[in-house]
């Protein structure tokens, strides 16, 4: 009978989500790797070279590859010979592994966990509780599998209870559009077929962690249903021409995992999750010999690249900026903003919004200014922010009309597409929304070299700062006229797919 200790386990928690906070599983940046080689598109090429570079800056730096650094899923199965040397319960011990991992003082990682989730809203501060998923099996060890799982990613999960005579790829290929980019595609889109809803769902969370083989697989051919599956989703799916970022391009998915289970004769359920370009997960299993150690990817993994721009970039100075200048800015532009900027999401918007219902006065002054929609991670050491990507601009949309029409601010940065109420509003006001790359957050805040709080300290890493940044790069994804790059992109690029498929392998 094995032994393990309560700390080896705490402590095997903690030291997984650091090293998964900073380095990507290998098989993943091959899989990137491989991506960027191939992509055709300009823009998805940037993107990617963005995400791979700030992916071997956070190896080399310790410091997390997204500002979302996650909700924590354990998946630990726990042998039926294990016993345990522990005061705590199973959940207690692995939250306190939580609350080390990502209360680090060499690498703080982000709170993003929120208790009472239709109410106050409060977050918890250590980003517990993990949601634990438990199996009770055969054997004298405890096998763990920790993820790190992004909002973004998390928002565009999606369930169906299919008729048995419905197809899961015509749903699929339903779905994959309206998700948009704010999952930051290219990832993995993890399908769970069977069981009851709840099942349908973990087993799409858990394919999500199975190994990416996708083109040994397309090597050697499928030998069963579910491969079968996995290569016609995989083709249809890229074929859409989403791209990464939702720019455009070659490549949407790295991989597609299906894991299925008996259901009722009258069912179907199937559930659709993505990993996105921050994708973070390992294994690890205790013996009772200690806790888990980590080997490091190596650095020769990735491309050896850097993050150059073409000469057709755009300087902006963010502190003379006027209604004018945006007007001249063309979907698909790429810019270097230099000056001052203000930051602000979801909770900062509900409250401005708020607050002019009220008629009362805005705490900042928002006149020919724009705003990053961002929640950076705390800095630690010399560091002005942590890592301070974007996050999914599509919530803001329901706001975007009256901070457009009410504040005078003239331009937004997030990630992803923006939706047809924003882009109306934008177009009406003749303003501009911008996009930084999903998965790219250690990279964008090398950008910045000044961070004030101005506004709702009570809100966290969702309060109003002011940033000044120097040449910090971002693209135009709608424009004055109401044109977006997240339409037409993938519609040149599906097309361009479509009329190479006869003899061009995706």
């Amino acid at each position: 009978m094995t032994t393990i200790k309560q700390e080896d386990l705490i402590q095997s928690i903690a030291d997984a989500l650091q090293f998964i906070s900073y380095y990507h599983p290998t098989d993943f940046i091959r899989a990137m790797r491989g991506a960027w080689e191939r992509e055709e598109s300009a823009a998805a090429k940037a993107a990617l070279t963005q995400v791979l570079v700030n992916s071997k800056l956070c190896a080399i730096g310790k410091r997390p590859i997204c500002q979302d650094t996650g909700i924590v899923n354990v998946l630990i199965s726990v042998g039926m010979d294990v016993r345990w040397d522990a005061e705590l319960a199973l959940e207690d011990m692995i939250n306190e592994g939580v609350r080390r991992g990502y209360t680090h003082p060499d690498n703080v990682l982000r709170g993003s966990v929120l208790v009472d989730p239709d109410g106050a809203r409060t977050n918890t501060k250590d980003n517990t509780p993990a949601v634990v998923h438990t199996r009770i099996v055969a054997g004298d060890t405890v096998e763990i599998e920790v993820a790190a799982k992004g909002g973004g990613s998390e928002a565009k999960a999606k369930f169906a209870m299919l008729n048995p005579s419905d197809s899961i790829v015509d749903w699929i290929l339903s779905v994959v559009p309206s998700m948009g980019a704010g999952w930051c595609p290219p990832g993995i889109l993890g399908v769970g077929i069977g069981g009851t809803p709840e099942k349908a769902m973990l087993l799409a969370k858990e394919s999500l962690m199975e190994p990416l083989d996708m083109h040994a697989l397309q090597a050697r051919g499928a030998q069963n249903h579910n491969e079968a599956l996995r290569l016609e989703l995989f083709e249809k799916v890229n074929a859409l021409g989403i791209g990464a970022q939702g720019l455009g391009g070659l490549t949407t998915v790295l991989d597609v995992k299906v894991k299925d289970y008996p259901t009722h004769a009258a069912n179907k359920p199937v559930a659709l999750i993505p990993n996105c370009s921050a994708t973070r997960h390992v294994h690890f299993t205790l013996d009772g010999s200690g806790p888990a150690q980590f080997t490091p990817p190596d650095l020769s993994e990735w491309p050896d690249i850097d993050f150059e721009l073409g000469d057709d970039v755009k300087r902006v100075n963010l502190d003379s900026l006027d209604p004018e200048a945006v007007k001249d800015w063309q979907a698909g532009d790429t810019l270097l903003l230099s000056g001052k900027m203000l930051t602000g999401r979801d909770a900062a918007h509900k409250k401005l919004a708020d607050l002019l219902e009220k008629g009362e006065p805005l705490p900042v002054d928002f006149t020919n200014r724009i705003i990053y929609y961002v929640g950076p991670v705390d800095p630690v050491r010399d560091e002005v922010v942590g890592p301070a990507g974007p996050t999914t601009a599509t919530r803001m949309d329901k706001f975007t009309r009256t901070m457009l029409e009410r504040t005078g601010l003239l331009g937004m940065i997030g990630k992803a597409e923006r939706g047809q109420i924003a882009i109306d509003a934008i177009r009406d006001h003749q303003a501009v929304s911008m996009i930084a790359v999903g998965g790219a957050a250690y990279l964008v805040a090398k950008a910045i070299t000044k961070s004030e709080l101005l506004a709702f300290p009570e809100l966290g890493m969702e309060a109003i700062y002011e940033f000044t940044v120097k040449d910090m790069p971002v693209t135009v994804s709608v424009d004055a006229t109401g044109r977006s790059v997240h339409i037409d992109g993938p519609k040149i690029w599906s097309a361009k797919i479509a009329d190479t498929i006869p003899t061009k392998a995706i």
